[in-house]
């Protein structure tokens, strides 16, 4: 989803800073940018920590001059355990990645757009930040996090020129989905079946959503959960 909105961002005209906490990982999709003809630089970063995401915001504006509009997309999902058995580091480390990660980036993001007077933050949160799910505690709790942080956030800087929202994807065709799906414990079936559409989700799909909230076009969107899952919110 990262590499389709950032993709998608540079044709568009952005000039993209891509991260990832794998700098390889990112250089690759920098360098399709780059032949495609846009403008990228790409920026090892560890969401979890502080000096990281300082050093990633920080890389950019200097590189670019400002922060326009950020997608905070890093994630992990978690092995399917029931509540009861899942162990602290587990629990901390799905927190440290998804919660505490995306409160890092928004806080160094913010501190950016507050001195610009203007920014578009949207946070990838998931159909799990709406819903629980059987063995997914940890996760889900992180992904409701995610919505919290956005909502506030959102009052706390819509009169400094932030516009700030988040994204809640349903199931997506992802290498974390295909990574569920061959554990055994998930089937593609049972996904395409549980959406309306009856289909998987592209990532594409969620970068169109991503970059309408990037856009003058979603102005008077503030903090909100859009849920692009094919319907499966609904039901």
């Amino acid at each position: 989803m990262g590499k389709a909105t950032a993709l998608l961002a540079a044709q568009r005209g952005a000039k993209v800073a891509v991260s990832d906490i794998q700098l390889e990982t990112a250089q690759k999709v920098v360098d399709e940018i780059i032949s495609a003809g846009g403008e990228a630089i790409a920026v090892q970063c560890d969401v979890s920590k502080d000096q990281d995401v300082k050093t990633m915001v920080g890389r950019t504006v200097e590189v670019y001059g400002k922060l326009d509009a950020v997608f905070n997309n890093a994630g992990i999902m978690m092995p399917v355990t029931f509540t009861d058995d899942l162990s602290e580091e587990e629990f901390d480390r799905v927190i440290s990645i998804n919660l505490k990660g995306v409160w890092l980036c928004m806080k160094y993001e913010i501190l950016q757009m507050k001195k610009q007077g203007n920014g578009a933050i949207v946070n990838n949160s998931s159909i799990g930040g709406l819903v629980g799910g059987l063995g997914l505690s940890a996760y889900h709790a992180a992904k409701h996090g995610v919505l919290g942080l956005t909502k506030s956030a959102a009052v706390e800087y819509a009169s400094h020129g932030l516009q700030i929202n988040a994204v809640c994807p349903g199931s997506i065709e992802t290498p974390m989905v295909e990574k569920m799906i061959e554990s055994g414990k998930f089937s593609e079936e049972a996904f395409v079946n549980a959406a309306p559409i009856k289909r998987l989700g592209r990532s594409e799909d969620i970068a169109e959503a991503v970059l309408w909230l990037f856009s003058p076009a979603s102005s008077f969107v503030v903090g909100q959960p859009i849920s692009v899952d094919g319907g499966l919110s609904i039901i």
